[in-house]
């Protein structure tokens, strides 16, 4: 009783594979293996795994049987398989019915999701986990389209959308898709395989398994695609089977580049890896055995977590519940439920542990990406150039840390050999061989011939040349690889232009062109069926007008050189300057003394008379002198200033526009010109130009024919052009016109490719090298000639009058100094009078104490320096006359005595103070004199 105890439960597994196939076998050997390692392992577990294998004769049907047979007549709790995923869909959907888990650990089709049946389990790597590892391949080559080439069934099918998706993330096309049949025949594979070579894309991404792509391989090699201009990457469908593929087919894969998932190379996988072989030699010693790879691996890790899931769900009763089905139902509704599998399919998700082939742990029913190699078959195997994390990208070793270059750099590849035994990169395209040569488009001109220029000769051939040629030839050969490439005019039969650049573009976009070289502008309706390559011109729109010379010779020209605000403010600072002088010198100061007519004439004259330091008055305050050296400053600058602007208006040439305004253009329904066939035109109908007011030229000559007749005769008033012709049409017409602002954005001249061309990004490099450098200039030059030719020859001067911006600093400076010295002034003045404010008189009010500090401002101040006192202690005013003015005087003289009866008598006698001194011409004083003469009258008149 005790022993019937102890026995373990047997759990019934079913195992579906193609028993005839490597890896069917391999499948099974190592889920034997498996579980006599992990029961050795763990004698004392109570379950049992038995395994009832079916084998699916490499087939859906068969496979389909196989699982039936399984579920109804051995009523199995779990099945391993299916091999293939397109075997995969119908097994699953039994397993969901009958609540049994389907774990498979080779289906690797993303088509295949535990999200749609819970009860599936994917044991192995999804495909759609290696696109990224793929596209960052892509990436660090710079490759740009890329074809994929699949097999025509689900396993095929279902990496695409990701691959697609990936590729884009790193600005790769996909221009085709290469389906091949499952069961394609050689001519199949080779009559694709031509179609192919036809296209210019040379990189390829195939996915398939080994029997397919083994024989595409060697089709491969035979048609020449093998060699250096191609590049060719496997999926690891083929890449983890490369050691059991055939020599021979190995060798044809020179140079191909595949990915793989990371295996650790431990000690446990080192020693199972010897059992393995020793097993294989035991039951079949004289078999050429192939290596163990990782679906092996992942074999065994999927039957160690089932077993670890049997245990922990501690499965007791394992059978079937049976349904109430009908007499006539079918197999496929004849089988039960199982009791367990919902139980085994939780513990089953749950469960993790280190395996064979890495960490075994479930996320959403699937196996989680390890890391990936990257390989290079080289000889009779392939060798590891790098590994590619999600975290870090490519590099050389698993463990180095880059981020920010990852996926970035083919530095972060070891060394490579390409297709052809080549170790430089190919570069992923070239011209297709239903074309010889790139066909270049050329558009025909009337006119702007330095551009392109098209000249048919006698046995009609073309001779093309112009800057736009010369740019593009330049371009090709800086290109890092050779580029065969003809001109061919679009042109009608009889030599003439055959339409407008939008239809020349267009042509490229119907297939007829494989390129256009000419004077193309970037604009937004071309590019939605074409590319276009960087610009290497100028940008922009702008208007050119006449130019005329407007140098000033009316009456009113000295007004010109400054602005009316300018003027206003400079009157009003010499007026206010002038009364402020007046104010500080009023009461030290007897030239600015008298009644108020004259000392209103005195502010006015004093504050102009500076303008020209005309004035003769002296300045005796120091507050007033400091104003005046400040005010002086300023009236300096505005006179030379006002000088040189009306010197540079009366004798310079002064070229202006004679339109500054587009608006006014419109306003006034003048003519304007453009272009022929331009894209000018419909920018100009966009401005809300008169359809009937716009006239079309053809060549500078004819512009200018144009300019000349004027608007009003036939003529235009301003024409608007591309700024490379306007540069053409400046050169040859310097000094007759200008160009005005605004000026509308473009993006200048650009080559022109189809949509997706790979070939945008490489001539666009080149530009960028080509403009940067002397070639450029040398090519401008010869086609323009020399720029500076014409920078004598017209003078555009600015008419603008000097206005108040320009000296608001000056004006600035001497309000601060003069309102600061006005303040002053105040300040020391009621200082003075301080008691007549503090006045405490009851009579006094507000109004009579500001009426007598007036009149007491009015009167002179006799404590000022400018006074003097006499003998008696009273001021008396200085003489104020100057130096140069008096008249020279003797140095002595005699005073006679008058009569004592004339009238002289009485003039010495009111003679009592004198009120005048002056020095003689020696400088002695002559005032004791004239008092003692006094005394001398006085006292003979006394005497008589």
């Amino acid at each position: 009783m005790a022993a019937a105890q102890s026995r373990p439960v047997p759990i019934r597994v079913g195992l579906v594979l193609d028993m005839n196939d490597y890896i069917g076998e391999m499948g099974w050997n190592c889920i034997s293996m498996a579980l006599s390692d992990f029961y050795t392992a763990n004698a004392h577990y109570k379950t049992r795994l038995q395994i009832h294998s079916r084998d699916s004769n490499g087939d859906v049907v068969g496979a389909a049987a196989a699982a039936l047979d399984l579920l109804k007549n051995v009523e199995v709790q779990a099945i391993l398989g299916p091999q293939t995923s397109v075997q995969a869909n119908f097994m699953i959907n039994l397993g969901d019915k009958a609540q049994v888990p389907v774990i498979t650990f080779s289906a690797t089709s993303p088509s295949l999701s535990s999200q749609r049946s819970p009860y599936f389990v994917r044991a192995t790597l999804n495909d759609s986990s290696q696109v990224e590892a793929i596209s960052a391949i892509i990436q660090a080559f710079g490759w740009r389209e890329v074809v994929p080439i699949y097999v025509d069934n689900e396993f095929g099918e279902g990496i695409i959308p990701f691959l697609t998706d990936a590729l884009e993330q790193v600005n790769a096309r996909v221009p085709y898709r290469s389906v091949i049949p499952s069961l394609a025949t050689d001519d199949q594979i080779v009559a694709e395989l031509y179609k192919l070579m036809t296209m210019q894309t040379r990189v390829f991404v195939v996915h398939m398994m080994i029997n397919l792509g083994s024989r595409l391989f060697k089709k491969a090699k035979q048609l020449g695609m093998m060699s250096e201009d191609y590049a060719w990457i496997i999926t690891d469908g083929i890449t983890n089977e490369l050691y059991s593929m055939d020599p021979s087919v190995v060798e044809s894969m020179l140079g191909v580049i595949g990915v793989k998932p990371y295996i650790s190379r431990t000690k446990e996988f080192d020693s199972f890896t010897i059992r393995y072989k020793k097993r294989l030699q035991q039951n079949k010693p004289t078999a050429i055995s192939p290596d163990l790879n990782i679906f092996g691996l992942w074999a065994y890790d999927s039957a160690i977590a089932l077993a670890m899931a049997a245990e922990k769900a501690r499965l007791t009763n394992a059978s079937f519940r049976k349904t109430n089905v009908s007499t006539n139902s079918t197999d496929l509704e004849a089988f039960g439920v199982s009791r367990t599998g919902m139980k085994l399919i939780q513990v089953l998700s749950s469960t993790s542990f280190r395996g064979m082939a890495g960490n075994f742990l479930l996320v959403d029913g699937q196996l989680q990406s390890p890391p990936y190699e990257i390989v290079n078959v080289v000889g009779p195997g392939a060798r590891v150039i790098g590994y590619w994390t999600k975290e870090n990208g490519i590099s050389k070793e698993l463990n180095i840390r880059n981020a920010n270059t990852a996926m970035k750099s083919i530095s972060n590849f070891g060394s490579i050999i390409w297709p052809g035994d080549k170790t430089s990169p190919p570069k992923g395209w070239v011209i297709p061989t239903n074309g010889k040569k790139l066909r270049v488009g050329v558009p025909i001109k009337d006119g702007f011939t330095e551009f392109v220029h098209v000249t048919w000769n006698p046995d009609n051939s073309i001779e093309v040349e112009g800057h736009c040629i010369d740019v593009f030839d330049a371009v090709m050969a800086a290109l890092p690889y050779g580029i065969p490439y003809e001109y061919i005019p679009f042109a009608t039969p009889d030599h003439k232009n055959a339409g407008t650049h939008n239809d020349l573009a267009y042509q490229v976009y119907l297939g007829n062109y494989d390129a256009v070289a000419g004077d193309v502008t970037i604009v937004a309706n071309r590019s939605q069926f074409v590319d276009f390559t960087l610009p290497f011109t100028a940008s922009g729109v702008s208007m050119v007008v006449p130019v005329k010379d407007y140098k000033s010779k009316t009456a009113w020209v000295f007004v010109k050189p400054l602005t009316w605000e300018l003027w206003l403010t400079s009157f009003f600072s010499f007026v206010f300057m002038g009364f402020l002088i007046w104010i500080l010198e009023h009461r030290v100061n007897e030239d600015f003394r008298g009644p108020p007519g004259p000392q209103l004439g005195m502010i006015f004259w004093f504050a102009f008379s500076i303008m020209v330091f005309a004035h003769k008055e002296k300045v005796v305050s120091n507050l007033a002198r400091f104003v005046l050296v400040i005010w002086f400053l300023v009236v300096l600058i505005l006179t030379q200033s006002y000088t040189a602007s009306l010197t540079s208006m009366l004798t310079v040439q002064q070229l202006q526009p004679t339109v500054t305004d587009v608006n006014e253009l419109i306003r006034s329904k003048e003519y304007v010109g453009y272009q022929e066939d331009s894209f000018v035109y419909g920018l100009l109908k966009r401005l809300n130009f008169d359809e009937s007011r716009l006239l079309p030229y053809n060549s500078p000559e004819q512009l200018d024919e144009l300019f000349s007749k004027g608007s009003g005769n036939g003529g235009i008033a301003a024409a608007f052009e591309e700024i490379p012709y306007i540069n053409v049409f400046l050169a040859k017409y310097c000094s007759k016109y200008t160009t005005v602002d605004p000026t509308y954005k473009t993006d200048g001249f650009a080559f022109v490719f189809p949509m997706g061309s790979p070939l945008v990004l490489d001539v666009s490099r080149a530009i960028l090298n080509i403009t940067e450098g002397e070639k450029m200039v040398e090519i401008e030059k010869k086609w323009f000639g020399d720029k500076t030719k014409c920078a004598n020859s017209v003078s555009l001067v600015s008419s603008d009058s000097l206005g108040l911006e320009s000296f608001w600093g000056l004006f600035m400076i001497v309000g601060i100094t003069a309102v600061s010295a006005f303040m002053i002034h105040v300040i020391r003045f009621l200082h003075q009078h301080w008691h007549v404010i503090v006045d405490s008189n009851p009579e006094s009010t507000i109004l009579s104490k500001i009426k007598e500090l007036l009149q007491r401002f009015d009167n002179r101040d006799l404590s000022a320096h400018t006074f003097r006192k006499d003998r008696n202690g009273e001021a008396v005013e200085r003489p104020m006359e100057s130096h140069e003015n008096v008249e020279q005087r003797p140095s002595s003289f005699s005073v006679a005595s008058p009569p004592t009866n004339s009238p002289a008598s009485a003039v010495f006698s009111d003679y009592s103070e004198p009120n005048i001194s002056f020095r003689t011409e020696q400088g002695s004083s002559v005032e004791t004199v004239i008092r003692n003469s006094q005394e001398e009258v006085s006292q003979v008149t006394a005497e008589s």
